[in-house]
């Protein structure tokens, strides 16, 4: 299958999320490692204690006091508190992407423990540290990860902090959204499966017309530098999501791109039919 019918049949479903199966898994690593998420490696035995430590919390959903004790949750929750201070003292949005960066690591271990003994339990205790590595995730580049945590947080039903002002399907749209937009602003690609993937998983939630607005119009624009590079399939995938993005918000700036796209296709076609040789008679 070309990847231009692979997009443009899950472009199709995009109306059709499905939540019983991770839509951004990890394939099956090395060694066979367990691929609960793309963003993590841990050992055996630290894997085997945290989800121990996990599966304790999802039975007993209470509230963690940083303070008390000196378990694995506890010790996550100190370190959340001490690198939110930390990047609260930090000015330049870049040394942030920095900090977040170099912050990561201790806390994955941690993370693929409670997303497996969500998916062990069917059930999953809410706290702010999973939310928060979902955004600095985004923040990073690592829009796979985030998308596995995105879905972590959907399929539980779990509340974003309430500093961030927006459900998590929101912040993710909109987040992934403004990211592309500022990859292909800059004359660069960005990762089209991302795009339709974020969209997927988000479609059957409920947020502010021009949020999915943005997301269309990136998928849109990305398509159509695929249709533009040669693959002239993607012309109509393409002008459907960006006539989308206009239904949804006709301030989102995508009325030029519309016209380039139609005047584009049409020129195409019109090489394909000139071109084609015509079908011999019988």
């Amino acid at each position: 299958m070309s990847p231009a019918r692979q997009h443009r049949e899950r472009f199709a479903q995009a109306a059709k999320p499905d939540h019983a199966t991770p839509i951004v898994a990890a394939p099956q690593g090395e060694g066979g490692q367990d691929p609960a998420l793309a963003i993590v490696s841990a050992s055996p035995a630290r894997l085997h204690a945290l989800q121990h430590a996990a599966l304790a919390t999802v039975d007993r959903p209470v509230a963690i006091d940083p303070a008390l004790g000196d378990g694995p949750d506890a010790q996550i929750h100190l370190r959340l508190v001490h690198d939110m201070r930390r990047l609260k003292t930090i000015q330049s949005i870049e040394k942030k992407i920095e900090a977040k960066r170099e912050m990561l690591p201790p806390y994955r271990d941690w993370v693929m423990a409670r997303v497996r003994a969500a998916r062990e339990t069917g059930r999953a205790a809410g706290d702010d540290v999973i939310p928060t590595i979902m955004v600095w995730l985004i923040d990073v580049g690592e829009y796979r990860g985030a998308l596995e945590l995105a879905d972590y947080m959907l399929r539980y039903d779990l509340p974003m902090p309430a500093r961030y002002q927006r459900t998590t399907a929101a912040l993710v749209a909109e987040e992934i959204a403004t990211a592309a937009a500022r990859v292909q602003a800059a004359g660069e690609r960005f990762d089209l499966d991302v795009l339709v993937d974020t969209e997927i998983l988000t479609a059957d939630a409920d947020m502010h017309d021009q949020i999915r607005a943005k997301l269309f119009k990136a998928i849109g624009t990305e398509m159509a530098l695929d249709a533009e590079a040669g693959n002239t399939d993607a012309f109509g995938t393409a002008l459907a999501a960006l006539r989308r993005a206009q239904q949804l918000d006709d301030r989102v700036g995508v009325k030029g791109r519309i016209k380039q796209i139609e005047k584009a296709s049409e020129a195409a076609s019109a090489q394909t039919a000139t071109t084609t040789p015509p079908a011999k008679g019988n």
